[in-house]
């Protein structure tokens, strides 16, 4: 008997920075959760880089408001088009159309637009009014191109992620640097969020299912995510001798298991 009580206080001894998987599990509460942030859209901000395209029924109507152009069979329509390129200081050919520091870009034909503050549906509906006094029915497209966040911390893989997508979520983000590992903080998570020059610190519980209804359940152009470390971790990483004394632990209890079943 004495033996056995010899194990039950080492084992609680052993396994007692073991947490409850409460600590762990993601999005809980989840049933019959009605997600109310799924009409989100990114807003334009400085020094995003956006792809433009605009298309009609007669694809050569359209080609001088395109920086990429569309294939043509008419030279004069295509030396148009890169006349629009070369006038237009806000890109270059295949690299969109960046916002300077004034929120605005140039358009071919249409001239300085401002578009930072805006999302990409306003923006859409803006041109749409404009360009109908060139065309009939265009159709645009908007994507932002340079759309990244940075992870760093307690994940598996830290570091820069781009997306090629207007709507990335914070998941998105975490997905894409491997998952935390065991010990970074899911239920305080740090999103440092810097909109028109104003930065903003904020903190997220990511084990509860209601965060999805939170403003950072959905990212925004350059937010910085920072996963902290549990105490254990750091407590841990604090000895000096950490390995001895995980062997020495490992000893002791094989010793104590051998001895009980002699």
């Amino acid at each position: 008997m004495k033996k056995k009580h010899i194990l039950l206080l080492i084992f609680p001894l052993i396994f007692s920075s073991c947490l409850s998987k409460k600590n762990f599990l993601y999005l809980q509460g989840s049933e019959n959760f009605i997600n109310s942030s799924s009409n989100y859209e990114p807003i334009i901000q400085n020094d995003d880089r956006l792809s433009i395209r605009v298309n009609t029924l007669e694809p050569e109507a359209s080609v001088p408001f395109n920086l990429d152009g569309i294939k043509s069979n008419s030279s004069n329509l295509t030396n148009s088009s890169n006349s629009a390129n070369t006038s237009n200081n806000s890109g270059t050919n295949n690299s969109g159309y960046l916002v300077d520091e004034k929120g605005t870009i140039d358009f071919p034909v249409i001239g300085t637009i401002n578009v930072a503050g805006f999302t990409i549906a306003q923006v859409k509906i803006y041109l749409k009014e404009k360009l109908s006094v060139y065309l009939k029915d265009p159709i645009i497209n908007i994507q932002l191109l340079n759309f990244k966040v940075t992870v760093l911390g307690d994940v598996a893989s830290p570091g820069i992620k781009t997306f090629f997508s207007n709507r990335v979520t914070l998941l998105d983000a975490i997905g894409a640097s491997s998952d935390l590992t065991i010990f970074g903080k899911r239920k305080n998570i740090l999103l440092v969020r810097d909109f028109q020059g104003v930065k903003t610190f904020n903190r997220i519980d990511i084990t509860k299912a209601d965060f999805v209804n939170s403003p950072f359940y959905y990212l925004d152009q350059n937010d910085v995510v920072i996963v902290e470390s549990r105490k254990a971790k750091i407590d841990a990483t604090a000895l000096p001798n950490l390995s001895l004394i995980v062997s020495l632990v490992s000893f002791i209890t094989t010793m104590i298991f051998l001895v009980i079943n002699k």
